[in-house]
């Protein structure tokens, strides 16, 4: 058996995150897809828009190969988080658009580079000198790591879980019995383990 290609394999990944990040908004409303969902406001557009630009710079600018996308979110006068959040005037199109683009162009830098191509992340300081391997291993587990949210995020706004589409590597039986007596025995799991731990349940 072949040893499989190192920058195939790494770049295959990225793009199944980033595939699966993008899929978590079909079926959503221009709202739903913008509401924030924890305290510190991660919502499922601005997590598409967010990897988008991260992308731009890491697999872009990085390498000496700009890309000519405007990211405003990210001048100098933004204000902090703004690639983060959709404001109500920048449409989900144009913000799946620049995901296209974005990704087009960080498609490009791959192609055409040695996974041992030198960078330069200026950001990182006196540890940015870089090779397109290094940065490549950076973009994917950031990806994958907002992906697992929009996961979370898309499962608490309608319930829709799932991997990609076309595998949901989930459970298939009878989700209407399983998943709420699923959940029942970890909540019971979890009150009698902090009754063990205190010897209370926490009832009030």
């Amino acid at each position: 058996m072949n040893a499989p290609d190192q920058k195939e394999t790494l770049h295959r990944y990225l793009k199944n995150a980033r595939e699966a990040l993008l899929w978590k908004l079909d079926g959503l409303d221009d709202y739903d897809v913008r509401r924030p969902m924890t305290p510190t406001g991660t919502n499922l557009l601005g997590l598409v828009k967010h990897v988008a630009s991260v992308g731009v710079g890491y697999l872009g600018d990085v390498f000496d190969r700009p890309s000519g996308i405007d990211l405003p979110w990210f001048a100098d006068d933004a204000e902090p988080n703004a690639d983060l959040w959709v404001p109500a005037q920048e449409s989900q199109e144009q913000v799946i658009d620049l995901h296209h683009r974005a990704w087009a162009h960080a498609d490009a830098t791959v192609e055409a580079l040695d996974l041992d191509a030198e960078g330069a992340v200026p950001w990182w300081g006196e540890r940015g000198q870089v090779t397109l391997h290094q940065i490549l291993v950076h973009i994917t587990t950031e990806t994958h790591r907002h992906a697992g949210h929009a996961d979370i995020i898309r499962e608490l706004i309608d319930g829709a879980v799932g991997v990609r589409e076309g595998m949901d590597n989930m459970w298939t039986g009878d989700a209407d019995d399983y998943w709420p007596q699923h959940r029942g025995r970890i909540e019971d799991a979890a009150r009698a383990a902090r009754q063990h731990a205190t010897g209370s349940d926490g009832a009030t």
